[in-house]
C-alpha cells in the first residue's frame, strides 16, 4: 500500500491536481522536516485561530476553485500547512472540549452533548477542570478568548471560570452576525456581563484580538480567537436586511430560524470565508507591526468539517458525521523561531494533539490528575523524532470511527461497518471491510477499548 506522502509526492511531481491543494501550490512545498538547530528564544506567545464550519478545501491552499483567502494562504507559505489534520469530533462543542482541556470529549459530560444547546449544569467545562487556559496562566501566560465559546452556559460556566483572564464574546453556538441574538436571546458578553454591537461580528471579534495584540504584554500570552465565520446563518458583511429578518423570525419564536434553511448561496459563503481571512490578515498584521511574529506559535484550524456550501473534494460527508468530510480539516502551524516556513507534512494529527503540543511548546506540564489523550507534536516538529504512531479515534451517539496509519474503521448509523484505505481512496468508496476481517476486527476492538474508559452517552 502506498503511502499518502508518497501518493502526493508523484502526483505533484506529474502536474496532477492533488487533494489538499492545487499541484502548483504543493510543487512549492517541502515535505515536512525538523531543524533542531532552529530552536525558540523564549517562551512563545500562542494564538490560536478557529474557523466555524470551515470546509477541509475551502481555502486557495487547500484547494478552493473560487475562494480566495490570501492571508491563510500567506500564513501557509510561512510555515507548515497539514493535509491530515483532523476534528477531535464531527461538531462544535465536543472539538472544543478537546481542545481545552487536551483530552476525549467522551471524558466530561458536556463533552457528550453534540453540541450544547440549551442552558445546564450539567453540560460543560467545569471550573475545577484543568485546561490550556489555567495551565498556561499558572505557568505566567496572560490569557484571553474573542469569540464562541460554547462549552457550557452561565452561571455555572464561562471562559472566565476556566482560565481566561478576558473574555469578549458568545456562549451559544450560533449568532446571528449583526444582532448577536441566538435562540435565548442576545448572546454578546463582556467577561460574564451581557453587552450590546451591532457591527458584523467577524470584524468585531478581529479587532479586539488585534488589540490584545498590540498591548504592551510584559508576559507571554495565549490568545483563543474562536470565529463564528462561516456557520449558518449565511450572512456576509453588508447583508443587514438578512440579519434583520433573521433577527425578526428569532424574536417571533422561530426555532429554526438561525439554521437559515431557506437562505445562503455559493457567493454569499465565498464572501463570508473571504471576510474570515480578512480578519485574520488584520490580527497576524498586529503580530508583525508589534515585533511579536518571530516568537508567536499561530495554530488555525476549523472545529469541524464543512457544511452545505464547503467545498470538501474529494473528501465524502460533511458536518456531523465521520466520514472524512465531516472531521477532516484545514491546520496551518506557523513558528518562524522554530519552524521553517514552506512546508507540507500529511501526518494525521487531530485536535487534542495540539493541546499537548502548545503545553510542551510553552514548558509546562499537563496536570497529573487529568492525564491528556492528545499527544504532542514537539519532538516532531524540532527534534527529528518520528511523529507519534497511535490510533485516532471518534465517536457520535450513531457512528465509530478509529484511524490506523492510513487505515479508517467506520460504523454508520445504519449500523455497517467499513473498512477504507484512505491513501488510496479519500473518498471512502472502496469498502474494503470483505476483503481483510482480521484488520476490521482489530480495528473494531481498538475503538471499543478507547470507548470502554470514556462515560456513555446518556440515554
Amino acid at each position: 500500500m502506498a503511502t499518502v506522502a508518497g501518493a502526493v509526492a508523484a502526483g505533484a511531481a506529474a502536474g496532477a491536481v492533488l487533494p489538499g491543494g492545487t499541484a502548483a501550490a504543493q510543487a512549492g512545498e517541502r515535505e515536512f522536516r525538523a531543524d533542531p538547530g532552529r530552536g525558540p528564544r523564549r517562551r512563545p506567545n500562542v494564538l490560536v485561530i478557529l474557523g466555524d464550519d470551515l470546509g477541509w478545501a475551502d481555502l486557495g491552499s487547500y484547494g478552493s476553485p473560487h475562494i480566495r483567502t490570501p492571508h491563510l494562504d500567506r500564513l501557509a507559505r510561512q510555515g507548515v500547512r497539514f493535509t491530515h489534520a483532523y476534528s477531535a469530533a464531527a461538531v462544535c462543542s465536543p472539538t472544543r472540549f478537546a481542545l481545552y482541556t487536551g483530552r476525549y470529549p467522551g471524558r466530561l459530560r458536556g463533552g457528550l452533548e453534540e453540541p450544547i444547546a440549551r442552558p445546564d449544569k450539567l453540560v460543560g467545562i467545569p471550573p475545577e477542570h484543568p485546561t490550556l487556559a489555567s495551565l498556561l496562566k499558572g505557568a505566567g501566560y496572560a490569557t484571553a478568548m474573542f469569540g464562541k465559546w460554547h462549552c457550557g452556559f452561565l452561571p455555572w460556566y464561562s471562559p472566565l471560570k476556566s482560565g481566561w483572564d478576558v473574555f469578549f464574546g458568545n456562549l451559544s453556538g450560533a449568532v446571528d452576525y449583526y444582532s448577536k441574538v441566538s435562540g435565548a436571546g442576545v448572546d454578546l458578553y463582556e467577561g460574564e456581563v451581557p453587552v450590546e454591537s451591532l457591527d458584523y461580528y467577524t470584524d468585531t471579534i478581529a479587532d479586539r484580538a488585534a488589540e490584545f495584540v498590540r498591548r504592551d504584554h510584559g508576559r507571554p500570552w495565549l490568545l483563543n480567537l474562536n470565529f463564528t465565520t462561516p456557520h449558518w446563518p449565511w450572512e456576509a458583511p453588508g447583508d443587514r436586511d438578512v440579519s434583520a429578518m433573521i433577527t425578526a423570525r428569532v424574536r417571533a419564536g422561530d426555532p429554526r430560524a438561525l439554521w437559515h434553511d431557506d437562505g445562503g448561496s455559493l457567493e454569499t459563503y465565498r464572501k463570508m470565508v473571504e471576510s474570515l481571512d480578512s480578519a485574520v490578515g488584520r490580527v497576524l498584521h498586529a503580530l508583525r507591526v508589534t515585533g511579536q511574529e518571530k516568537d508567536t506559535i499561530v495554530l488555525f484550524s476549523s472545529d469541524n468539517g464543512g457544511e452545505r456550501w464547503s467545498h470538501q473534494w474529494p473528501l465524502s460527508g460533511q458536518k456531523a458525521g465521520l466520514n472524512e468530510g465531516g472531521i477532516r480539516v484545514p491546520n496551518i502551524l506557523r513558528w518562524p523561531a522554530a519552524i521553517r516556513p514552506g512546508q507540507v507534512s500529511h501526518i494525521p494529527v487531530v485536535t487534542h494533539d495540539w493541546t499537548a503540543t502548545l503545553l510542551e511548546a510553552a514548558g509546562v506540564k499537563p496536570a497529573g490528575t487529568h492525564p491528556l489523550d492528545g499527544h504532542s507534536l514537539v519532538p516532531y516538529l524540532l527534534k527529528e523524532a518520528r511523529p507519534p504512531a497511535r490510533d485516532l479515534f471518534w465517536r457520535t451517539r450513531q457512528e465509530r470511527a478509529l484511524r490506523r496509519g492510513d487505515w479508517k474503521y467506520l460504523r454508520t448509523a445504519a449500523g455497517t461497518e467499513k473498512l477504507h484505505d484512505l491513501a488510496a481512496d479519500p473518498r471512502e468508496q472502496a469498502d474494503l471491510a470483505r476483503r481483510d476481517p482480521r484488520l476490521l476486527a482489530d480495528l473494531r476492538a481498538s475503538w471499543e477499548a478507547v470507548d470502554r474508559t470514556l462515560l456513555a452517552y446518556p440515554s
